[in-house]
């Protein structure tokens, strides 16, 4: 049978831990060949090597870069592009929080959430998007939050990179479609990953009462839909929002 991303080349930020290893490991397991952008070099030869193990080849990179600065971004690019020749499908899932309320929020937590979730979204995809467009193919998947969608008190730096990457998602999927390079949003819920780890019991509890299924999410549940979206199953869907979220927001 063959796979669903067989001979494909994606490009993963964030991905050494949480949903972005999820979507590295999905990939793969469905024929992709697979590079990691992050920071943490133990993290990301931890997940290259858990890749080739699981696929028995070796066809998975780890490229240390700071998204969020643009020259260095422009850098791992071309280096991908190196490795294999070509980049067919790349996931923008790297993110931060820096919560805390406006009026005591810093230019410096503010900044640093702004560039590493949205600024990074324009960097990687400036610096693909030309390849893409020669090749006339490609599929772009921003990881974004449904609090970029409904706002959260106390994230308005979060909720504000979020949104920005849904606004950012519409008009790049009108720019690139005639081109047959598609561009879609996931808007992950509630996710049980290190970031939702550190709540409280009692603000899971909150939490859980606003989310019809009655659980938190996986980062399967993520990956799955990103695996469908970068797969001949989403050839026909650009320019769209689709929320992961246990039914929390309808």
């Amino acid at each position: 049978m063959k796979l669903l991303l067989e001979n494909q080349v994606a490009i993963v930020t964030g991905g050494t831990a949480g949903i972005g290893r999820a979507i590295a490991l999905k990939f793969a397991e469905e024929g992709a060949k697979v590079v990691l952008f992050g920071t943490n070099i133990e993290n990301g030869k931890a997940v290259v090597e858990e890749i080739k193990q699981m696929t028995k080849k070796d066809e998975a990179h780890f490229i240390q870069v700071d998204i969020s600065n643009t020259e260095a971004v422009n850098g791992a690019i071309e280096k991908a592009i190196g490795i294999y020749g070509q980049v067919d499908i790349l996931v923008n899932n790297a993110g931060i929080t820096a919560d805390q309320l406006l009026m005591k929020m810093s230019e410096d937590e503010w900044d640093r959430v702004i560039n590493t979730n949205l600024k990074s979204c324009y960097n990687t995809c400036h610096a693909i998007v030309r390849a893409m467009m020669k090749a006339r193919k490609g599929r772009i998947i921003n990881v974004s939050s449904v609090v970029g969608l409904v706002g959260n008190a106390g994230q308005a730096n979060y909720a504000a990179s979020k949104a920005g990457m849904i606004g950012f998602t519409k008009a790049l999927a009108k720019e690139l479609a005639a081109r047959n390079i598609l561009v879609n949003c996931i808007a992950p819920g509630f996710i049980q990953t290190n970031m939702t780890d550190k709540l409280s019991d009692s603000q899971k509890e909150a939490i859980l009462k606003d989310i019809p299924l009655g659980r938190m999410g996986e980062p399967i549940d993520i990956a799955n839909m990103a695996c469908f979206l970068a797969s001949s199953h989403g050839k026909y869907i650009t320019g769209q929002v689709l929320t992961v979220d246990g039914g929390m927001v309808m």
